[in-house]
């Protein structure tokens, strides 16, 4: 019942704090019920932006206004993938020795459970409504794109919780498809095949309803093919690279974005207005600075690993991605978002369309000089001028590499790309990245501890962790 409760409470927020408004953080002259909060097309944007605000992980800091995404899908992802550690001291480095009971985990778990229910409460109201309240085909497009964000919550689930590598398995997602109330909280894991197909079912209909184009704080057919291309990637069957390949090419070919010809300028100059950021995050007015998450009061949070030193080196985005704050600094603190646009967050870029593509081609058995020209297209915009190396692969594995450190130095701290793409790998090549993970049953999280105590129907813990 305390969990229900919790979970109707979040959406009740979500109404408090938003509005129809293109800003984040406009406050409605209203509240409503849960039962009634969706009555009019107004009142469904209403809604919807929550569904958006709950995305972005908005919250207070301090009483501060803040954007937390960079907690769950910036930080957590790189620590556990071996690229930066605590400054001093943290419970990632050694993956094996992760625990139910942390508390990292269960915030993981609880902001994508909260961002699908939001979801789930924008449908649940939509579907009885008449279209004819709505404007155009504005009813299927709210409902599509709510979809879409519930889409993004279960797939994050699916590749940090489950056993994504295997659809015979039995440990798949808890999946939530309705509001939750005190009648349906319990409930039982899906497996893995079932987490597949809820995730692909709702982004087929986020591709056939969401607004063809938008504001890319909110979603859109584009962004739908680009989140159905991670999933299949992930899956990993043989017609999953073709899919892979065909989406891809569509984005990069007919979407409305642009390569920018300098990465950098996204991150320190453009932000949001750059034509690359295909699904970003707009800042709260007045927030907190959000790179307090890397350099807090100045000094260093969290710090490159000797793993990341050394990807890095004599790579262009070594001086900016990376940095000693003063002159006696002995340690590298994480850059990146240093500078004008401090505030963005981007959870998809055109580039991460090209390294898709590539990987797809090699993994699919088609043409590696073609995967890479487009590894070369994005490094070139990285400042890469030297492909000797590169020209020289012949082996598919190795090509297959290469495209990986592309992705770390690339799309590193931006939406966990880089742990979703080490993963990726048969184990013997992710030990290699990072030897603490230390058998297969460490490249996934286990379920939180108080899963099993709100909700004893859960079912069982993912195997190595205990249920406590």
């Amino acid at each position: 019942m305390k969990q229900a409760i919790i979970y109707i409470l979040s959406f009740l927020g979500i109404i408090s704090q938003m509005s129809c408004d293109d800003q984040l953080n406009a406050l409605p002259t209203q509240s409503k019920v849960v039962g009634n909060v969706i009555v009019d097309q107004k009142s469904a944007e209403v809604a919807l932006n929550g569904v958006y605000y709950r995305f972005a992980q908005g919250g207070d800091d301090r009483n501060t206004p803040s954007i937390l995404w960079g907690y769950a899908q910036e930080i957590t992802p790189a620590y556990l993938s071996g690229y930066i550690t605590r400054t001093y001291g943290g419970s990632y480095d050694e993956n094996a020795e992760v625990s139910s009971a942390d508390y990292g985990v269960s915030g993981m778990w609880s902001y994508h459970y909260t961002l699908i229910n939001a979801a789930n409460g924008v449908i649940t109201q939509m579907e009885p409504l008449p279209a004819s309240m709505f404007t155009n085909e504005r009813k299927a497009e709210i409902i599509a794109e709510a979809k879409l964000m519930r889409a993004f919550g279960h797939y994050n689930l699916l590749r940090y919780f489950t056993q994504f590598y295997d659809t015979k398995s039995e440990f798949g997602a808890l999946l939530r498809d309705e509001f939750i109330t005190p009648d349906n909280i319990a409930k039982q894991r899906s497996n893995v095949a079932a987490t597949y197909a809820l995730i692909l079912e709702d982004l087929e209909e986020a591709i056939k309803n969401t607004p063809l184009e938008n504001k890319n704080i909110y979603g859109n057919r584009w962004i739908a093919k680009a989140l159905k291309s991670r999933v299949l990637i992930m899956r990993g069957e043989t017609t999953d690279y073709e899919e892979v390949i065909s989406l891809t090419s569509d984005i990069i070919e007919h979407g409305p974005y642009e390569l920018e010809e300098h990465v950098r300028d996204i991150f320190q100059e453009k932000g949001l207005t750059s034509k690359e950021v295909m699904l970003g995050i707009q800042p709260l007015a007045n927030q907190v600075k959000r790179h307090d998450t890397y350099l807090y009061n100045n000094s260093t949070e969290y710090k490159a690993t000797p793993l990341f030193l050394e990807l890095l080196k004599d790579d262009p985005r070594e001086e900016w991605i990376i940095g000693k704050l003063n002159d006696k600094d002995t340690i590298y603190a994480i850059t990146k978002y240093v500078g004008d646009k401090i505030e963005e967050c981007y959870a998809m870029r055109l580039t991460e369309m090209y390294l898709l593509k590539a990987e797809a081609m090699v993994r699919g058995g088609k043409d590696i000089d073609e995967a890479k020209e487009l590894l070369k297209t994005i490094m070139e915009h990285a400042g890469i001028t030297d492909f000797t190396k590169l020209d020289a692969i012949t082996d598919r594995d190795e090509l297959l590499f290469e495209i990986y450190k592309e992705t770390v130095k690339n799309l590193m701290f931006e939406d966990g790309i880089e742990w979703s793409a080490l993963i990726r790998f048969p184990i013997e090549t992710i030990l290699k990245v990072k030897p603490a993970i230390r058998e297969k049953n460490y490249i996934i999280l286990p379920i939180p501890a108080d899963e099993f105590e709100k909700n004893p129907t859960v079912g069982d813990q993912n195997p190595g962790y205990s249920k406590i």
